[in-house]
């Protein structure tokens, strides 16, 4: 049994602490990190979201180390939200919601930037054996882009803009693609529209972007900003689906939204098991995504390069 760990935590400043590794508890599991991918959310959890302190990290593949015999040696891969199972959300199957949920790597639960680390037994999903870790590590994003669909405004009719062309934008718009919607992202950075036409997404500016042209707007921009143009390029009676999450508040006219009669949707958390699908059955390849990998030892300047503007996805290994 492993004794000691290597974390990466975030409290009065950025550090990598060798400390007693965890044990699994009631209805746990242990598991040792494979890949560990750095979220935006990472970023702004440094710079003052959520008055966050403690070990980061929420996207991962790991091995099960301890636990139930069912899972030992697997491979897996586990949703964020730890739920009580109790309250009132928990029992009207809103897990996502409960009331006393902690949140790993975000909120009173240590993340998964660390050797090993913990997780209930009812959060994992095993991976296929044919979706390669540098896949599986984007399970968790791919999931939530899966949750845009869940908002029920998308058809294959639908004019959809996605703003904000990141790590999570340029899943969105996979993700949508695979509804036959009529697609735009808007994209300032070569790579991002390199990868989109690879995919057969159309890219654009948003200044060459007609004001009220589009069904749908997802703003993936993580940014104050993203809202503000978000009702720029919705029509009257559209929807905006908010994905981005930051330190800040936005500044925008809601009055907006009562007088042209919009919908604005919050959308976090998603489907695992449609994530794993579709990287099983190839539908949505991440992995021309990955701009860098680090080991864990390595995480300050991993995460120094992830916050640098324009940066797709960066992996932290072992």
């Amino acid at each position: 049994m492993i004794q000691t760990a290597r974390a990466v935590v975030y409290e009065n400043g950025l550090r990598i602490v060798e400390r007693p590794a965890p044990r699994a508890g009631q209805g746990e599991v242990l598991v040792r990190l494979r890949l560990a991918g750095i979220c935006n959310t990472d970023l702004e959890l440094m710079r003052g979201y959520k008055d966050f302190a403690g070990t980061l990290g929420h996207e991962f593949v790991g091995e099960v180390l301890d636990g139930p015999d069912a899972w030992l040696g697997q491979r897996v891969v586990g949703e964020i939200n730890v739920s009580c199972g109790e309250c009132d959300m928990c029992r009207r199957g809103m897990r996502t919601h409960c009331r006393n949920r902690a949140i790993l790597g975000l909120m009173d639960y240590d993340g998964a930037f660390s050797d090993v680390f913990r997780l209930p037994v009812a959060n994992l999903w095993a991976v296929p054996d044919t979706v390669p870790d540098d896949a599986a590590v984007f399970t968790e994003p791919l999931a939530a882009a899966c949750e845009v669909l869940e908002a029920g405004v998308i058809t294959p009719e639908s004019r959809v803009v996605v703003i904000g062309a990141g790590k999570l934008g340029l899943l969105v718009a996979q993700v949508v693609r695979l509804t036959g919607a009529d697609l735009t992202v808007v994209a300032r950075r070569e790579r991002s529209r390199a990868l989109l036409g690879e995919w057969g997404i159309p890219a654009a500016d948003a200044a060459d972007l007609e004001p009220g042209m589009a069904d749908v707007v997802i703003d993936c921009t993580g940014s104050a900003e993203g809202f503000a143009s978000a009702l720029d390029l919705v029509r009257p009676r559209g929807a905006i689906i908010l994905k981005s999450t930051y330190a800040g508040l936005p500044q925008a006219d809601l009055t907006r939204v009562a007088v042209d009669e919009l919908r604005v949707i919050g959308s976090r958390c998603g489907p695992f098991g449609a994530a794993l699908r579709l990287l099983a059955a190839g539908l949505v390849d991440p992995r021309p995504m990955i701009e860098a990998r680090y080991p864990l030892a390595d995480a300050e300047r991993a995460l120094a390069h992830a916050a640098q503007p324009g940066t797709l996805k960066v992996l932290l290994a072992p």
